[in-house]
């Protein structure tokens, strides 16, 4: 079952995070973040956080509730925005998550914004990640079926 996609507006944010912290996510929502919400039978099954920046923007976070994963709704989020957004997106992931960002259209880059390079060289020294981007082009380019 397809989720209903929806972008929350700053005083739903509460919803988000609690749905985060249920699933041991120390995500932390501002008002600089945009975030979308995947729901079935009112209840929040995914979220994604885009923040803004440099001309494109950042995806922060995107979670899938344990009982939902499988079943496209990650993909599906990640398709809605990249619908929406017309400029770059950027995240960092675990090298284990590549091949399904991948798929999604993104692609693994070494050039960033500034600020988000200060960030991935910070968070790379406690953890391995790795940086991808979306682009439009990128993302016609994955879309199309493979022979």
């Amino acid at each position: 079952m397809s989720a209903d996609i929806q972008q929350l507006t700053p005083l739903l944010y509460p919803l988000a995070q609690r749905f985060y912290r249920q699933h041991q996510r120390g995500t932390k929502l501002s008002s600089q973040h945009q975030v979308w919400v995947g729901k079935q039978d009112h209840l929040i099954v995914s979220a994604l956080c885009l923040q803004p920046t440099a001309h494109g923007h950042w995806l922060t976070s995107l979670l899938v509730a344990p009982q939902h994963r499988h079943q496209g709704q990650a993909a599906a989020l990640l398709k809605h925005i990249r619908a929406i957004y017309s400029g770059p997106i950027w995240l960092f992931c675990a090298p284990e998550l590549r091949t399904f960002y991948e798929q999604a259209g993104y692609l693994e880059t070494l050039e960033l914004p500034e600020n988000l390079q200060g960030r991935l060289v910070r968070y790379q020294r406690h953890k391995r990640l790795i940086a991808l981007v979306s682009a439009p082009s990128a993302c016609v380019k994955q879309a199309m079926p493979s022979g």
